[in-house]
């Protein structure tokens, strides 16, 4: 039995997301989802030798076949290392002292 499915096609920037939602053939890939979608051309920045798509959040080649109902996701560059902010929270909740450290230190002095 062939039918089509409802796949959305997602692209997210820092201002909002684009969601758009397409009907493809059994069978249908990754890559026949974005042409159908027309967001390459709707966003001409994104360069998928250089960035990586999935199918909610599962990084996931082109030639991926998709499923009923799948979210086909664009992901946009990382621009601060994520090792690197983790460690920033860190040392910057440190530096204020964590609400928990404080909660034990105020039952410490009763």
């Amino acid at each position: 039995m062939s039918g089509l499915l409802s796949i959305e096609v997602c692209y997210a920037l820092p201002d909002g997301q684009t969601l758009i939602p397409v009907e493809l053939p059994e069978g249908a890939t990754v890559q026949q989802a974005l042409d159908a979608s027309g967001i390459l051309q709707r966003y001409p920045q994104i360069d998928l030798a250089r960035q990586k798509v999935g199918v909610f959040g599962k990084l996931k080649p082109l030639d991926t076949v998709l499923a009923d109902h799948d979210r086909v996701e664009i992901y946009r560059p990382l621009i601060v290392d994520p090792k690197a902010a983790r460690q920033r929270r860190v040392e910057k909740t440190r530096k204020e002292g964590s609400i928990e450290g404080r909660k034990w230190q105020h039952r410490d002095s009763r």
